[in-house]
């Protein structure tokens, strides 16, 4: 099983960057699909991004397309998080995620379902 950290949360004005890091331990992380998925405060989780194993392909929800980016290193067993162009509607915990299985990450609804999520960083996002 992977074990994954998430860092790089914090407070921010609408129009910052941030970055969020996801670090992977156990397993090999390149045997996973990667993704990152955000719960707004009062909201359910929902999918932000994700990446294949190989990060030769990514995803993103229409929300964030153009302003976040989404990469991997597997020889550093990380995974980024590139944050842009920020918005107040940005807050949120957001959490890393793993699984074997692509369509999985993409398609779930709920992370506990994944092989392995981390427990989350917290961005604010002020007008």
């Amino acid at each position: 099983q992977v074990q994954l950290v998430e860092s790089g949360g914090g407070l921010v004005h609408s129009g910052d960057s941030l970055q969020l890091s996801c670090a992977a331990s156990g397993r090999t992380v390149s045997n996973y699909a990667m993704g990152w998925f955000r719960q707004p405060p009062g909201k359910e989780r929902e999918f932000v991004a994700a990446v294949t194993r190989s990060g030769s392909s990514t995803l993103y929800s229409d929300s964030v397309k153009g302003r976040f980016t989404i990469s991997r290193d597997n020889a550093k067993n990380t995974v980024t998080l590139q944050m842009n162009s920020l918005k107040p509607e940005d807050t949120a915990v957001y959490y890393c995620a793993a699984d074997q299985a692509w369509v999985k990450i993409v398609t779930t609804r709920d992370i506990t379902a994944l092989d392995a999520w981390g427990q989350g960083t917290l961005v604010t996002v002020s007008s």
